[in-house]
Protein backbone atom coordinates (compact mmCIF):
# COMPACT_ATOMS: atom_id res chain seq x y z
CA UNK A 1 0.00 0.00 0.00
CA UNK A 2 1.35 3.50 -0.80
CA UNK A 3 3.56 4.88 1.91
CA UNK A 4 2.54 6.90 4.18
CA UNK A 5 4.63 10.34 5.17
CA UNK A 6 6.67 10.88 7.97
CA UNK A 7 3.80 13.00 9.39
CA UNK A 8 0.67 10.75 8.45
CA UNK A 9 2.99 7.94 10.41
CA UNK A 10 3.37 10.31 13.84
CA UNK A 11 -0.16 11.27 13.42
CA UNK A 12 -0.80 7.58 13.32
CA UNK A 13 0.79 6.56 16.13
CA UNK A 14 -0.89 8.97 18.38
CA UNK A 15 -4.17 8.16 16.84
CA UNK A 16 -4.09 4.36 17.19
CA UNK A 17 -3.73 3.69 20.84
CA UNK A 18 -6.61 6.62 21.22
CA UNK A 19 -8.70 4.72 18.64
CA UNK A 20 -7.70 1.26 19.79
CA UNK A 21 -9.01 1.92 23.27
CA UNK A 22 -12.37 2.79 21.78
CA UNK A 23 -12.77 -0.14 20.18
CA UNK A 24 -12.34 1.40 16.66
CA UNK A 25 -10.15 1.05 13.72
CA UNK A 26 -8.26 3.56 11.81
CA UNK A 27 -8.94 2.98 8.29
CA UNK A 28 -6.93 5.90 7.18
CA UNK A 29 -5.01 8.72 8.30
CA UNK A 30 -3.63 11.82 5.88
CA UNK A 31 -2.19 15.24 6.54
CA UNK A 32 -2.89 17.14 3.73
CA UNK A 33 -1.21 20.67 3.40
CA UNK A 34 -3.13 23.50 1.92
CA UNK A 35 -4.17 27.01 3.06
CA UNK A 36 -4.68 25.37 5.99
CA UNK A 37 -3.31 22.00 6.61
CA UNK A 38 -5.99 19.45 6.80
CA UNK A 39 -5.25 16.31 9.43
CA UNK A 40 -7.85 13.88 8.24
CA UNK A 41 -8.59 10.62 10.54
CA UNK A 42 -11.38 7.70 8.88
CA UNK A 43 -11.85 4.84 11.73
CA UNK A 44 -15.05 2.63 11.98
CA UNK A 45 -16.05 -0.12 14.60
CA UNK A 46 -15.55 -3.73 14.44
CA UNK A 47 -19.08 -3.94 12.84
CA UNK A 48 -18.17 -1.50 10.21
CA UNK A 49 -20.25 1.08 11.57
CA UNK A 50 -19.11 4.81 12.95
CA UNK A 51 -22.03 7.76 13.69
CA UNK A 52 -21.41 10.88 14.24
CA UNK A 53 -21.46 10.56 18.61
CA UNK A 54 -18.50 8.24 18.01
CA UNK A 55 -16.68 10.57 15.46
CA UNK A 56 -17.47 13.06 18.28
CA UNK A 57 -15.53 11.17 21.15
CA UNK A 58 -12.82 10.42 18.71
CA UNK A 59 -11.91 13.42 17.72
CA UNK A 60 -12.59 14.94 21.50
CA UNK A 61 -9.96 12.56 22.65
CA UNK A 62 -7.40 13.18 19.97
CA UNK A 63 -8.02 16.58 20.01
CA UNK A 64 -6.12 16.26 23.51
CA UNK A 65 -3.66 13.66 23.11
CA UNK A 66 -2.20 16.39 19.94
CA UNK A 67 -2.55 19.26 22.70
CA UNK A 68 0.47 17.31 24.17
CA UNK A 69 2.16 16.48 21.60
CA UNK A 70 1.77 18.86 18.91
CA UNK A 71 2.41 16.43 15.86
CA UNK A 72 0.97 18.73 13.59
CA UNK A 73 2.68 22.78 13.17
CA UNK A 74 0.67 25.61 13.13
CA UNK A 75 -2.93 25.48 12.36
CA UNK A 76 -5.06 22.80 11.39
CA UNK A 77 -8.47 21.37 10.73
CA UNK A 78 -8.99 18.00 12.19
CA UNK A 79 -11.80 15.69 10.45
CA UNK A 80 -12.70 12.69 12.08
CA UNK A 81 -15.17 10.75 9.84
CA UNK A 82 -16.62 6.74 8.81
CA UNK A 83 -14.90 5.66 5.87
CA UNK A 84 -18.47 6.26 4.21
CA UNK A 85 -20.21 3.66 1.70
CA UNK A 86 -17.48 3.30 -1.11
CA UNK A 87 -14.64 3.32 1.43
CA UNK A 88 -10.79 3.20 0.91
CA UNK A 89 -9.25 -0.28 1.22
CA UNK A 90 -6.01 0.73 3.28
CA UNK A 91 -5.10 -3.09 4.44
CA UNK A 92 -5.52 -6.69 3.13
CA UNK A 93 -8.19 -7.80 5.76
CA UNK A 94 -10.03 -5.31 3.79
CA UNK A 95 -10.14 -7.07 0.41
CA UNK A 96 -11.29 -10.15 2.36
CA UNK A 97 -13.96 -8.08 3.94
CA UNK A 98 -14.85 -6.83 1.31
CA UNK A 99 -15.25 -9.73 -1.22
CA UNK A 100 -17.86 -9.96 -3.95
CA UNK A 101 -17.68 -6.10 -4.14
CA UNK A 102 -16.88 -3.94 -7.28
CA UNK A 103 -13.70 -1.58 -6.55
CA UNK A 104 -11.15 0.19 -8.25
CA UNK A 105 -7.17 -0.12 -7.70
CA UNK A 106 -4.45 1.94 -8.46
CA UNK A 107 -0.49 0.54 -8.78
CA UNK A 108 2.73 2.63 -7.85
CA UNK A 109 3.49 0.68 -10.88
CA UNK A 110 2.66 -0.32 -14.64
CA UNK A 111 0.97 -3.95 -14.81
CA UNK A 112 0.67 -4.98 -18.71
CA UNK A 113 1.26 -1.06 -19.87
CA UNK A 114 -1.47 0.06 -16.87
CA UNK A 115 -1.64 1.15 -13.62
CA UNK A 116 -5.27 1.30 -12.87
CA UNK A 117 -7.74 -2.03 -12.47
CA UNK A 118 -11.25 -2.47 -11.66
CA UNK A 119 -13.51 -5.39 -10.63
CA UNK A 120 -15.06 -7.63 -8.33
CA UNK A 121 -12.77 -8.47 -5.13
CA UNK A 122 -12.56 -12.22 -5.05
CA UNK A 123 -10.32 -12.06 -1.28
CA UNK A 124 -6.77 -12.62 -1.02
CA UNK A 125 -4.18 -15.05 -1.60
CA UNK A 126 -1.03 -14.63 0.98
CA UNK A 127 -0.06 -11.09 0.18
CA UNK A 128 -1.66 -10.57 -3.05
CA UNK A 129 -5.66 -8.92 -3.47
CA UNK A 130 -7.46 -11.20 -5.95
CA UNK A 131 -9.35 -9.25 -7.83
CA UNK A 132 -12.06 -10.60 -11.44
CA UNK A 133 -11.25 -7.63 -13.75
CA UNK A 134 -13.78 -6.79 -16.23
CA UNK A 135 -13.34 -8.54 -19.86
CA UNK A 136 -10.71 -11.25 -17.84
CA UNK A 137 -11.15 -14.84 -17.52
CA UNK A 138 -8.88 -15.32 -14.84
CA UNK A 139 -8.43 -14.00 -11.15
CA UNK A 140 -5.92 -11.77 -11.25
CA UNK A 141 -3.87 -11.48 -8.13
CA UNK A 142 -1.90 -8.16 -7.73
CA UNK A 143 0.74 -7.76 -4.89
CA UNK A 144 -0.83 -5.77 -1.96
CA UNK A 145 2.47 -3.91 -2.00
CA UNK A 146 1.83 -2.69 -5.39
CA UNK A 147 -1.11 -0.90 -4.62
CA UNK A 148 -1.30 2.85 -4.11
CA UNK A 149 -4.68 3.34 -3.58
CA UNK A 150 -7.94 1.34 -3.52
CA UNK A 151 -11.54 1.88 -2.91
CA UNK A 152 -15.12 0.46 -3.14
CA UNK A 153 -16.78 1.61 -5.94
CA UNK A 154 -20.58 2.84 -5.57
CA UNK A 155 -22.90 0.29 -6.80
CA UNK A 156 -26.80 -0.44 -5.67
CA UNK A 157 -25.26 -3.73 -4.14
CA UNK A 158 -22.46 -1.93 -2.09
CA UNK A 159 -25.78 0.60 -0.96
CA UNK A 160 -27.97 -2.15 0.26
CA UNK A 161 -25.10 -4.15 2.11
CA UNK A 162 -24.66 -0.90 4.00
CA UNK A 163 -28.05 -0.26 5.02
CA UNK A 164 -28.76 -4.00 5.31
CA UNK A 165 -25.22 -3.83 7.82
CA UNK A 166 -26.86 -0.56 9.57
CA UNK A 167 -30.73 -2.36 9.72
CA UNK A 168 -31.70 0.45 7.57
CA UNK A 169 -33.41 -1.63 4.76
CA UNK A 170 -36.51 -2.03 6.89
CA UNK A 171 -39.09 -3.84 4.40
CA UNK A 172 -38.50 -2.23 1.21
CA UNK A 173 -38.32 -4.52 -1.34
CA UNK A 174 -37.76 -4.00 -5.06
CA UNK A 175 -40.83 -3.29 -7.37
Amino acid sequence: MKARTPQDERVLALVEPVADAMALEVVRVRVMSGKKTTVQIMAERADGGMDVEDCAKLSRAVSGVFEDADPVSGEYNLEVSSPGIDRPLTALPHFERWEGFEAKIELDRLVEGRKRFRGVLAGVDEDNVAIDLKGEEDTALIPFDWIADAKLVMTDALVEASLKARGDLGDQQDD
